[in-house]
């Protein structure tokens, strides 16, 4: 036997035999260390993702100033608006359009501006956040601006309304204080006439909305808007998909409470010189003509008597109001040539006399039908584009009139952004004021879009509520007695804002719909407004209940201008005829003088005459959904 001589130790394991233990060791241990290296992978995996979800704020700053700041909420895919020091939300605003649950990253692609917050989701839109210079100390705003990158990305934010109150926007039928009642699906954010679109919004309306946390939000005026009301959850801004890179932008303010807001942002709405309308108007009961209208004579004998009646019930003070048919039929009778005048009817001519000391008011509208010789006669002449909107061929050729309809008729509508088209109807209404002697002149039919009532995108310069501005501005060149049925953008015009009709019953839509309104035109600047007859005036819905007729005249006693379709002795006993007279008296002794002094603050700061409960209590929760009561002033 040899024996083989000790191996130096080298320090190295020989590769042959440590190649072949490990191949023994592994090979009945292989699954089992193959099992063990997926466990640790998926505990570890695990792992990361409970530290994301549990160390990862749900909420994250992205831009932040001095009395607030905007965050990003994960879970919601929202922003929020947050008040400081104490850390209150007073806005949530769900994102649509973007995959909003994906998170924007903490350092933003504006980091090196701190006053900027900037994300983009990649092939869809651009988020830029700014801090903009506030109105006033006390309030901190925010401008939000959204930027599709793809034609077809349709942009929505919704507000919520959950321990919100929010007031503003449009106006509807049933009017609701504060809007959270209201309920309106996706429309363009457009001024519109009830009686065509009686799902749509109202004559009256602002980019702006008010919120009781003491928020704001105020749309940039050049965006194409679409607005919705889902009740008691949100509305929600949006901007038509198919427009290529047409941003959302808007104006966040926030302010120590609700009144604070709105003095600071809401009241400088107009950011122009205020006027005032002619307040003899506000002491001057209006009392709308109802008699036979099938001819000029017919018309002159009804006003006559309708005088007479007022007179012998000691009313003999106020307006007699024409509507639009009785003025064209009078117009026209009013100028037939003298020489056929006096072969024909010698009394043809209308002479306002008989009437005094009540005064008349003439009613036109921006529209003609195409059949009168007016119209007939634009489009002999090659006019028609000139004075009527029209649609602009794409490749040449003629404009065609945009016709619509307007009281049952099919008509064309004046061109406000033609200078030879306003110069003749201003001229027309100024000769016919004087002609019928007329006090106050009532133009209707301000409201609405006629491209868009046609699903024809309208040209820049009337996109949106540019017509009704437009027109406010011509009409205000006639004089501080003007009427006009619907406004945006014009509250600080000298002009009278004639309510819609309402429907002759207790709902929203008629008597308890009347404070709401009133709230809502005053809140937006419209402080000078007609409210709608006494008892309803929507045609076939003449009042019949004496209760209800006495309610509606004792409300409309301390708004601005008492207005009568139905008068009292046509609808209820003589006791109804007597307190008509006694709440006049008291409109015109105690109500007026209170109007007209605190119009002084509205021409100076801008301030609602007829304000909400809140004005006072602008942190008392109960306050704020109040739609029963109203304060004139601070003391009424």
């Amino acid at each position: 036997d040899r024996t083989m001589p000790l191996a130096r130790p080298t320090g190295q394991i020989p590769d042959a035999a440590w190649t072949s233990g490990f191949r023994e060791m592994t090979e009945p241990w292989k699954g089992a260390v193959g099992c063990l290296g997926v466990a640790v992978f998926f505990a570890m995996t695990i792992g990361i993702i409970s530290w994301q979800a549990l160390e990862q704020p749900p909420e994250e700053w992205v831009l932040r100033g001095r009395a607030g700041g905007m965050l990003w909420e994960r879970r919601r895919g929202a922003l929020l608006l947050r008040a400081l020091p104490a850390g209150r939300t007073v806005a949530v605003i769900a994102v649509g359009g973007v995959p909003a649950a994906e998170p924007p990253p903490p350092r933003d692609r504006c980091w090196h501006d701190g006053g900027q917050f900037c994300y983009a989701w990649e092939e869809d839109a651009e988020l830029r956040l700014s801090l903009e210079p506030p109105p006033a100390p006390a309030t901190e705003c925010y401008g939000v601006r959204w930027t599709p990158l793809r034609p077809d990305v349709m942009l929505k934010d919704c507000f919520s309304m959950a321990n919100v109150s929010w007031y503003g926007g449009a106006s509807v039928r049933a009017q609701r204080w504060p809007l959270n009642g209201a309920e309106s699906h996706a429309q363009p954010f457009v001024s519109g006439d009830f009686s065509k679109n009686p799902a749509g919004y109202g004559p009256v309306l602002e980019r702006y909305f008010l919120g009781s946390t003491g928020v704001t939000v105020t749309v940039a005026p050049d965006v194409p808007l679409f607005l919705s009301l889902e009740s008691n959850r949100h509305f929600c801004l949006e901007t038509p998909a198919g427009r290529a890179a047409v941003p959302l932008r808007y104006l966040l303010c926030v302010s120590p409470d609700v009144a604070a807001a709105h003095r600071h942002v809401g009241s400088q709405l107009a950011g122009q010189a205020r006027a005032l309308p002619d307040t003899a108007l506000l002491g001057s009961p209006i009392w709308q003509y109802y008699g036979p209208a099938g001819s000029a004579a017919k018309i002159k004998r009804g006003l006559r008597s309708l005088a007479k009646r007022l007179k012998r019930h000691r009313l003999q003070e106020g307006v007699l109001a024409l509507g639009e048919r009785g003025t064209a039929i009078l117009a026209a009778a009013d100028h037939v040539p003298s020489e056929r005048r006096k072969r024909h009817d010698s009394s043809r001519a209308w002479d306002p006399s008989p009437i005094k000391p009540l005064q008349l008011s003439i009613t036109l509208s921006p529209y003609t039908s195409i059949a009168s010789p007016l119209f007939l006669r634009s489009l002999r002449d090659g006019e028609a584009a000139s004075y009527w909107l029209s649609l602009r061929p794409r490749f040449g050729g003629c404009s065609v009139p945009v016709l619509t309809t307007w009281k049952g008729r099919l008509c064309a509508r004046l061109n406000v952004t033609s200078e030879a088209a306003l110069s003749w109807y201003l001229a027309r209404a100024r000769r016919l004021r004087q002609a019928l002697g007329a006090a106050y002149v009532v133009f209707e039919g301000a409201e609405g879009n006629a491209f868009l009532e046609q699903a024809v995108p309208p040209p820049a310069e009337l996109a949106g509520d540019r017509y009704t501005g437009a027109l406010a501005v011509a009409l205000a060149t006639l004089g501080n007695a003007t009427v006009i049925s619907a406004g945006a953008r014009s509250s600080h015009l000298p002009l009278f804002v004639q309510m819609s009709p309402l429907r002759s019953d207790w709902s929203h839509a008629g008597l308890k719909g009347v404070i709401p309104s009133v709230l809502h035109y005053s809140l937006l600047g419209y402080n000078f407004f007609i409210p709608d007859a006494v008892g309803g005036s929507l045609p076939g819905d003449a009042p019949g209940d004496p209760e209800l007729y006495v309610r509606w005249l004792q409300i409309v006693t301390f708004l601005p201008v008492m207005a009568f379709s139905t008068p009292p002795w046509l609808c209820c006993n003589a006791w109804v005829l007597n307190l008509t007279r006694q709440c006049i008296q008291r409109h015109r002794d105690f109500v007026v003088p209170l109007i007209i002094k605190y119009s002084e603050e509205w021409l100076s700061l801008g301030y609602p005459i007829f304000r909400p409960a809140w004005w006072l209590s602008p942190t008392d929760p109960t306050a704020f959904t109040i739609e029963d009561e109203f304060l004139i002033g601070d003391e009424v």
